[in-house]
């Protein structure tokens, strides 16, 4: 079955529309060409006609042939009794008749007139006249249609800047500009758009510094918890204070980075890892006491991924974070089979489709809003896929890596 062809590209519709009209135009001009040289070879044939009248009229009376009015007429005499064999034997050739024959022979035309009166070979001087007219028209249409076509694609050219600018926003970059001074649709679209990105830039300004203060605020009554914990004397709750100002610390830490992740203002450092390290490092992340009170880990088959750890840690770990947290049980199961990582709980299946999950501040009975978001966020800068489904009352989130080896 054939593909319909399409043409989606602004440029290549007006190539076409332009190649169209080129095509038309030509054709016009080779028509209009060919009807203007016919109707000039038409009237040198009536002059033909009307000189080897005049001549065999003049002939009658006089006995001669008016070399002196065939001059004037820009005709030539080529040969007089039929002495010239040769070019006579071509005239009757290529013309078919030997009375009376007119034969283009090597740019020459030439008329045969052989008669009871006189056998006379001429060659007509005259040549098709060429339509100036036709010719000029003809270039300055071109001219003309050449024009429009440069006047379009320049009209259209901001187009391709402004994608461009808009490609690399998409990227992430707030520091484009695309401001234009033309009065055109075009220009109203750049200016529209660059009003956009400058209250978007603004608006990114304003929230990464009131998160960095805030972020600022928390860490300073933080360290001085830690501070004071110090001064504790039961080891103990010493350690745990510890450990609670430790996870409070990681958890702005993380808030950090996930704000960097969603505002595309990032690089991920890439290498290479196994996914038992990945694993063991979201583990450490979760701070429990008793890891194995609340995961069941299965390494059935282990392979080394293109990972940034920090991030990759820091997705499963709010993956394994989110079974455990909404399992009837408080118990999840990690399973490390190439090229997967799946993390299963018990419990009832998610009453929308993971999709809708996938957006920010997602409100839900299960509560898992931002944590899907932030986990799909992470998985999408590797180029991973996560999968769910649900089982025989258990839940199962899949994460599918593509670059494993």
């Amino acid at each position: 079955m054939f593909k319909r062809f399409r043409i989606t590209s602004l440029r290549a519709k007006i190539d076409l529309v332009f190649s169209i009209a080129m095509i038309l135009l030509i054709f016009l001009f080779a028509v209009l060409w060919k009807r203007s040289v016919d109707r000039s070879f038409a009237e040198i044939q009536m002059q033909e006609r009307a000189n080897i009248h005049y001549l065999y009229l003049y002939y009658l009376k006089y006995g001669t042939i008016d070399r002196d009015y065939l001059a004037s007429q820009n005709i030539r005499v080529v040969d007089v009794g039929g002495k010239n064999l040769k070019l006579y034997k071509e005239i009757v050739k290529k013309g078919k008749k030997k009375d009376f024959a007119v034969a283009n022979i090597r740019l020459h035309r030439y008329i045969l007139i052989n008669n009871d009166r006189f056998k006379l070979i001429l060659e007509n001087l005259n040549k098709p006249r060429f339509p100036v007219e036709l010719a000029l028209a003809f270039a300055g249409a071109l001219a003309l249609l050449i024009l429009l076509y440069f006047w379009m694609i320049r009209s259209i050219q901001p187009l391709s800047e402004l994608r461009e600018k808009i490609l690399r926003f998409s990227e992430g970059d707030l520091d484009i500009h695309c401001h234009s001074d033309r009065e055109d649709e075009i220009a109203a679209v750049a200016n529209a758009f660059d009003q956009a990105v400058g209250r978007i830039r603004d608006l990114m300004r304003s929230r990464q510094l009131l998160l960095r203060a805030i972020m600022h605020e928390l860490k300073t009554p933080i360290a001085k918890g830690r501070l004071l914990s110090e001064m504790i004397d039961d080891p103990k709750r010493k350690a745990r204070f510890h450990a609670i100002f430790e996870r409070l610390n990681l958890l702005i830490d993380e808030f950090a980075k996930v704000e960097q992740i969603t505002s595309r203002n990032f690089q991920p450092d890439f290498h290479r890892y196994k996914a038992s390290d990945i694993l063991e490092g979201s583990i450490d992340l979760l701070m429990l006491d008793d890891p194995a009170k609340y995961l069941h880990t299965v390494i059935a088959k282990d392979f080394t991924l293109q990972a940034d750890f920090e991030l990759l840690t820091l997705a499963l770990k709010n993956l394994i974070d989110n079974a455990v947290k909404y399992s009837p049980d408080r118990h999840a199961d990690i399973l490390i089979k190439a090229p997967t990582i799946v993390v299963s709980n018990r419990g009832k299946p998610l009453p929308h489709p993971l999709e809708e999950y996938f957006t920010p501040f997602h409100a839900s009975e299960g509560g898992l809003g931002l944590g899907l978001y932030i986990i799909k966020s992470i998985l999408d800068l590797h180029g991973m896929d996560l999968r769910y489904r649900h089982e025989k009352g258990e839940n199962y989130f899949e994460i599918v890596i593509k670059n494993e080896e």
